[in-house]
């Protein structure tokens, strides 16, 4: 197992598709001072939309269909997001649908809190572990797999 430890400052990507941008919105608001204590990045529009209601500072990466949900995918890889916050819209095909399943691949190999909906980012930034040091296991897959063949 390789370990990935989250400082007290996690990083935390903020995505949302069209549908569920202002679920995202309205979200960001109401989680306003807990959020101003984190990193923040997302992609294109929901970046720039938190932004310019929040006042929070949100790194943008592209948009989603652009290629934003793949260099989120390889802030994870690299260590750089802790959290994915993700209103994803579970009744509407996205062209960029198996770049998404690629970033929920992704987020579960590297052991990165994920959640999809309201309640569910409303438990993880009100979890008492988000503000301390956490350790992640992130299991070597390289390595099992190579293994497992030899």
């Amino acid at each position: 197992m390789m370990g990935y430890t989250m400082g007290e400052v996690k990083r935390i990507a903020l995505i949302a598709h069209d549908n569920r941008k202002e679920a995202l919105l309205n979200w960001a608001c109401e989680n306003k001072e807990e959020l101003k204590k984190h990193k923040l990045c997302g992609t294109g529009t929901t970046a720039k939309l938190i932004t310019e209601k929040t006042g929070l500072e949100v790194r943008g990466f592209e948009s989603g269909p652009m290629g934003g949900d793949q260099q989120i995918g390889a802030a994870i890889v690299n260590g750089d997001i802790d959290i994915m916050i993700f209103f994803w819209d579970p009744l509407t095909s996205q062209p960029h649908d198996p770049d998404v399943k690629a970033l929920l691949r992704i987020a579960v190999l590297y052991d990165v809190a994920v959640a999809m909906s309201k309640s569910s980012a409303d438990f993880l930034l009100s979890s008492i572990k988000i503000n301390e040091v956490y350790d992640r296991n992130v299991i070597d897959y390289y390595t099992r797999i190579r293994k497992d063949n030899f």
